[in-house]
């Protein structure tokens, strides 16, 4: 290759650097190449050489190349890498390699159907890819993976690989692409800036010096050839290389002398491969030629001859001539693999993707437009797919064709249940301007909200209220169009208008389970919007009617699961909400719901880690998660899961358990996007575990880099956001600041008859902040939290309140609250809280046997703040430091004796082996018979 050898010798390094075993036996290391030019500059050239190079080294090749037509096709590329790897495996073999992400990733690479059901989001299936490409470079390493054209690759690859790029230097993986600048989309800008050990990215490839021309020239036509014709060749070319190359083939075909007086000729040659030149070329091959060439340009890549026959209207054997015509006039090849044979005979391809743009733009308008049309029908009856005939239909021009509107509309179906929402969304658009006949339009409209959902919130309400306004008679369409506008506006924190947007609907609907099953959603959106204007109304309505259900449905069983969260956040007994949250899950509750959302599961599931019952709200999100990841779901869903399940963990004093699950519910909630309603609830929950290790300031450190702070989602959740932002003031001593974010709370739930405090804790973080300034102000809050956390009956917030009661009480008031609250919370699962409050009655005591415990129990919950102080208060009382001995989450043979023993009504053998049972199993004694079990199960 002329002229490329700098590029050539980084090829080499890389290449031996993968096949390479490490000095530490580790195995080989990867790259990432990046080759960048304009058009003709010689990039695919370079990629098949080194294809050549990996093949000779019997690496395992992985090649695509973007093209121009097919960009509007999703997984066009990670089709080409991968499927040729799996596509001879029979579907159990092909379960058997893919194993969990078989439903997931097989319907985008081509490899099954799309199974029915809720799709993967586009996250999920993004990991899905990575875990295949990463599991297949294992498999068979070393690999080489080489994308031509990839400005062109469809965005759903492109976008996949950019992000996977960095992980190459870890594989036994090059990575090589090529590109053409100007034209890389942003979604793909890892290939320009990710550094490496091959030098500067990307490698930019320079056009031919006068002497590489002047050499191929005479390596072509003879060393005969003078200088001033080898210049001319070179100035004309610009030293392009396709263009050199095809200049030479040229003056060699026509037999024309290298000499100087030929030289003026050169020109002419040099303009017969571009623009109009290559047209009047193309046109000399006769009109059955021109039209197949025309036929190949529409269809792309890889060609079928049968179907470019047909969309030019040729037969066999003039599709064959002119095959062969355009392949002496090196316009047309096959698209045989060039390095070894590895891949068969795949159709036809342009000699260079110049000619194909040339040929396709020189195609007349409308008939460029109708050759679309051909094609489309064309791929559908030779048994490709609608997905296929739908790139052409998009190119097409709207006919109020009934067969485009169907095409279209199955078509987004296969690629929204394949993961691939924004090509739906395109196609959908088209079908709308086609467009669908008059009773079809609500459908089209509403399937279009539904593919807009994730990427355009704003369309897809737009998308939705014309559909209600459309005149159609089908209630379950209505149905289904009210109940997706209601989520949508709710997850862009539009809850008021979910609502009003049920409540509309919910009077002219006849049939009385659709009416429920409005009147769940709306209760649902309801009980989540913190300015509900009247809502001790909503939750009289709300007891009535699941008061009088049975359960006997997945709807029934919605409202019952809203009623047991109400009654949660309004502080009924805990009895009371563990008796709905039982009818609710007397049967499997879904978190993957087709036609439903996972709030009601999710809300279910808290209700027991109030009720302090952690250890169900934990089994309950085990399974959740894991329908969260069967299906797919690995953006805001499965952020959710692992933020909720961090929030259990230190509700439970777990804390290192809960900060490691914060982080990677906050890593997932990232790749969602900041200022989400996910990435709001993940920084919440990390900062407030922060904050009970003792790290205050890296919890601020992490707020003011998420930009946490107001305005928060309007969303009732866990934890309260505001509430969340003045504990974290008030840790900071910001305590005005959070005096007034405090209030703002007060002012938002008390209209509403939220009282719970183990819910939301705002009075007892208002009385400590008020407690200086205005001691009876803080002692009223304190003792009215305490009286209502009595009234809900959980443990865990009865201590909490009654160690903030003991806070901001005279000193000599103080003892009797802290003993009753150590007394409680030794009967709680509430590790650390257990924690604070021995520490805050051996402080005001001097005890040192209770100090000790404090210090112990701190330590067991990662509590290194508290632990700390409490040591620093032992060692000033005299006592000694308690042994740093291990801790283990479960329960010993010991702990395990004090629980059944108390189950059985026998005094514990010891005390503190049974608190330590209570916090390890994750239950109040009420709930202790229940949680051995689920202990026993899960480890018989």
């Amino acid at each position: 290759m002329f002229e490329r050898e700098a590029e050539l010798a980084t090829v080499e390094e890389a290449l031996e650097q993968l096949i390479a075993r490490g000095t530490d036996g580790r195995g080989a290391t990867g790259a990432l190449l990046a080759f960048s030019g304009p058009a003709g500059l010689g990039k695919t050239t370079l990629l098949t050489e080194v294809r050549r190079r990996a093949h000779a080294r019997s690496c395992t090749l992985l090649a695509a190349r973007g093209g121009e037509q097919e960009q509007s096709q999703p997984f066009h590329v990670a089709r080409q890498l991968i499927q040729p790897r799996l596509a001879g495996h029979t579907e159990a073999e092909l379960r058997e390699t893919l194993g969990s992400w078989y439903a997931i990733v097989g319907p985008a690479l081509g490899l099954c159907a799309p199974e029915q059901g809720a799709p993967p989001d586009p996250q999920g299936l993004r990991d899905g890819l990575d875990w295949v490409l990463t599991h297949l470079t294992v498999q068979r390493a070393p690999v080489v993976l080489v994308l031509d054209d990839a400005h062109w690759a469809d965005p759903e690859s492109l976008g996949w690989l950019a992000a996977f790029a960095p992980r190459a230097e870890h594989l036994p993986l090059l990575l090589v692409v090529a590109y053409r600048p100007d034209e890389l989309p942003s979604h793909a800008e890892a290939f320009r800036t990710l550094p490496g050990r091959a030098g500067q990215r990307p490698l930019s490839l320079a056009p031919l010096s006068a002497a590489a021309v002047s050499t191929l020239i005479r390596e072509t036509v003879g060393d005969h050839a003078d200088d001033a014709f080898c210049h001319e060749a070179w100035a004309v070319t610009t030293g392009n290389p396709f263009e050199a190359v095809e200049l030479t083939a040229r003056v060699r075909d026509k037999g024309l002398a290298p000499v100087e007086a030929s030289a003026p000729l050169l020109a002419d040659l040099a303009a017969a491969q571009r623009g109009s030149g290559l047209v009047a070329r193309l046109r000399n091959l006769g009109p059955s030629t021109v039209r197949f060439a025309w036929a190949c340009a529409v269809l792309g890549t890889a060609i079928p001859q049968d179907i470019a026959a047909r969309v030019a209207g040729l037969g066999t054997e003039e599709a064959g001539d002119a095959t062969g015509r355009l392949r002496d006039a090196r316009i047309l090849s096959g698209a045989a693999d060039p390095v070894g044979g590895e891949a068969p005979f795949t159709g036809l391809e342009f000699v260079h993707p110049l000619i194909a743009t040339g040929i396709y733009r020189a195609i007349p308008d409308a008939l460029r437009v109708a050759l679309h049309g051909k094609a489309a029908a064309a791929v559908v009856d030779a048994g490709l797919g609608p997905s296929a005939a739908a790139r052409h239909l998009l190119e097409t021009h709207p006919e109020g064709d009934p067969w485009v509107v169907r095409t279209l509309r199955e078509a987004a179906g296969e690629n929204l249940r394949a993961g691939a929402p924004e090509a739906a969304r395109r196609q959908l658009a088209r079908a709308l301007r086609e467009p669908p006949d008059f009773d079809e339009r609500a459908a089209v409209l509403y399937e279009l909200g539904c593919a807009s959902l994730l990427t355009e919130p704003a369309n897809t309400v737009n998308h939705l209220r014309a559909a209600l306004a459309e005149p159609f008679d089908d209630p379950a369409l209505r149905q289904g169009i009210v109940i997706r506008l209601a989520q949508v506006l709710s997850h862009s924190d539009r809850l008021a208008e979910a609502s009003d947007s049920l409540a509309r609907e919910i009077p002219h609907t006849h049939e009385v389970r659709a009416r429920l099953r409005l009147q769940s959603e709306q209760f649902m959106w309801d009980a989540f919007n913190a300015a509900e204007p009247d809502s001790p109304a909503r939750s009289r309505r709300l007891t009535k009617l699941a008061d009088r259900l049975t359960g006997r449905d997945l709807t029934e069983r919605y409202v019952i699961g809203l009623r047991a969260w109400d009654a949660c956040l309004r502080g009924e007994p805990v009895d009371v909400v563990l008796h709905h949250a039982g009818r609710a899950l007397t049967t499997h509750f879904s978190w993957a719901h087709e036609d439903r959302g996972f709030e009601v599961p999710v809300l279910t599931a808290m209700v027991h880690m109030y009720a302090d019952r952690p250890w169900r709200a934990e089994e309950l999100f085990e399974a959740g998660t894991a329908e969260f990841e069967r299906q797919g779901w690995r953006g805001a869903h499965l952020s959710f899961a692992y933020s909720l399940r961090a929030y259990i963990r230190y509700r439970r004093g777990r804390l290192v358990e809960a900060e490691e699950l914060a982080r990677a519910g906050l890593r997932l909630a990232e790749r969602v996007g900041r200022r989400t309603p996910v990435h709001w609830y993940a920084i919440a929950i990390l900062v407030t575990t922060l904050l009970a290790r003792g790290r205050a300031d890296e919890a601020w450190k992490l707020a003011r880099e998420h930009e946490y702070a107001e305005p928060f989602p309007a969303a009732v959740v866990f934890p309260d956001s505001q509430t969340v932002y003045a504990e974290l003031l008030l840790a900071r001593g910001d305590t005005r600041e959070a005096v007034a974010e405090l209030e703002s709370v007060e002012q938002r739930l008390t209209p509403r008859g939220i009282q719970n405090p183990s819910w939301c804790p705002w009075q007892l973080l208002l009385a400590r902040a008020v407690a200086a300034e205005d001691p009876t102000r803080a002692r009223t809050l304190a003792s009215d939290a305490v009286g209502r956390a009595r009234a809900f009956g959980a443990p865990s917030g009865i201590g909490q309140a009654l160690r903030v009661a003991a806070e901001v009480a005279e000193p000599a008031d103080r003892t009797g609250p802290l003993t009753e609250a150590v007394s409680v919370l030794s009967a709680s699962p509430a590790g650390y809280e257990l924690a604070c409050a021995l520490a805050a009655l051996g402080t005001h005591t001097g005890d040192v046997e209770t100090l000790g415990r404090a210090v112990v129990t701190a330590r067991e919950c990662g509590a290194d703040g508290l632990e700390r102080t409490a040591t620093r208060t032992l060692l000033e009382r005299g006592g000694p430091v308690p042994r740093d001995t291990a801790w283990q989450a479960a329960p010993t043979e010991e702990e395990l004796k004090a629980a059944r023993a108390a189950v059985a009504g026998h005094p514990a053998p010891s005390p503190r082996e049974l608190s330590a049972a209570y916090r390890k199993l994750g239950t109040d004694l009420p709930g202790l018979p229940q949680a051995l079990e689920a202990y026993d199960r899960a480890t018989r």
